[in-house]
């Protein structure tokens, strides 16, 4: 369960920043910037915050190498899906949206990847202190 509420917080913390619709920091931040911006700032300050624990967590458990290779499985799942005639890539909110969807699952995997190794693994995952 845990595992699913750190992707459920990556996905609910990009698409609080940017999605398609007129609902995002970035669309209200521009839009209302010269009436609101102290607000504006310090929102941004904690968007930027939240991104970067979970970004930081992300590249230190999986890397940019474990990243990529997230990306890769989901590009290739997108390209069976529309090879399959399941799945058109010409919406562009689409787009965004799994766009979305592809960068919460690489920052989700990165926040639980030690919980994931210690389960496939059996090994308990310490991290190393110089002293």
């Amino acid at each position: 369960m845990g595992i699913l509420l750190r992707w459920l917080g990556a996905f609910v913390l990009l698409a609080a920043i940017f999605n398609p619709t007129r609902w995002n920091y970035a669309t209200w931040a521009r839009a209302n910037w010269a009436e609101q911006m102290p607000l504006i700032v310090f929102i941004g300050l904690i968007l930027a915050v939240l991104a970067m624990v979970y970004l930081v967590a992300t590249m230190r458990s999986i890397g940019v190498l474990g990243a990529l290779v997230i990306a890769a499985i989901f590009a290739a799942g997108l390209w069976v899906l529309t090879d399959w005639g399941l799945l058109g890539l010409d919406n562009s909110a689409l787009n965004v949206w799994l766009g979305i969807l592809a960068l919460s699952l690489i920052l989700g995997v990165g926040m639980s990847w030690s919980i994931l190794r210690q389960r496939l693994s059996g090994q308990q995952t310490t991290d190393e202190v110089d002293s």
